[in-house]
């Protein structure tokens, strides 16, 4: 495993020092840094997925904060990882499509973009923190587009349809309403001034970019889909 950046500026500091000395006073300082290198190495190499700082049901922002898992940043953001794990299976569905691929995947990685801007709270959030964890509105952009494109290869609706379609469009369609369910929960943080807008208008144009997705799939891949008639 690669050393740590600590331990590379560490290194790099040490042979600045080192620069001024010689003879075996030079090689001992060298042969001392490359030891804090190889311990560096070492401690990386045993770092724990569990921190144990969760146990008490509280968990960090990216600002610090120590707030209750039960915060309605953790439910946005719980939403927001459900929805990307969900497009996670309708990407195991569409082997073939590799321009829906594609799609996804970058709507996989924006979403991660969206979990940073949520996960950094605005009314505790310095000019670092918000330079970091800024979302761009050219994203809302792009959905559109996309949106008008595959919509221009997609018969007009002259009526409801039942998510159907076929695996791969009815796991888009599960994508769209979890997608509702993490607008919902976004809302209460845009009102109180927490998250940008522009991550609810995201949102907002992803689950119509998930529903016309959808029935672009079931076309391409032959499957008819189901329309709504009153029982």
């Amino acid at each position: 495993m690669q050393p740590s950046l600590r331990a590379i500026a560490s290194w790099n500091s040490f042979r600045m020092m080192t620069s001024i000395a010689n003879g075996t006073q030079h090689l001992f300082r060298i042969n001392n840094a490359k030891q804090i290198l190889r311990k560096n190495s070492d401690d990386a190499k045993s770092v724990r997925i569990y921190t144990r700082t969760g146990d008490k049901g509280k968990t960090s922002t990216f600002t610090g904060e120590r707030r209750l898992k039960s915060d309605a940043i953790f439910h946005a953001l719980g939403n927001v990882d459900e929805l990307s794990s969900c497009l996670g299976i309708a990407l195991s569905h569409c082997t073939e499509l590799t321009d829906i691929k594609t799609e996804l995947t970058d709507i996989q990685r924006h979403l991660q973009d969206v979990a940073s801007n949520i996960a950094t709270p605005l009314s505790t959030a310095r000019d670092a923190h918000l330079k970091r964890t800024e979302f761009s509105d050219v994203h809302v952009d792009r959905l559109e587009s996309l949106i008008d494109n595959h919509s221009s290869n997609l018969p007009p609706l002259t009526s409801f349809i039942l998510p159907s379609g076929g695996t791969a469009a009815s796991t888009l369609h599960m994508a769209r309403a979890i997608c509702r369910r993490c607008e919902r929960s976004v809302v209460p943080l845009v009102t109180t001034n927490d998250t940008a807008p522009v991550v609810l208008r995201y949102i907002n144009r992803l689950s119509d970019y998930l529903f016309t997705v959808a029935r672009r799939v079931a076309a391409i891949q032959g499957h008819s889909e189901t329309t709504y008639t009153k029982t």
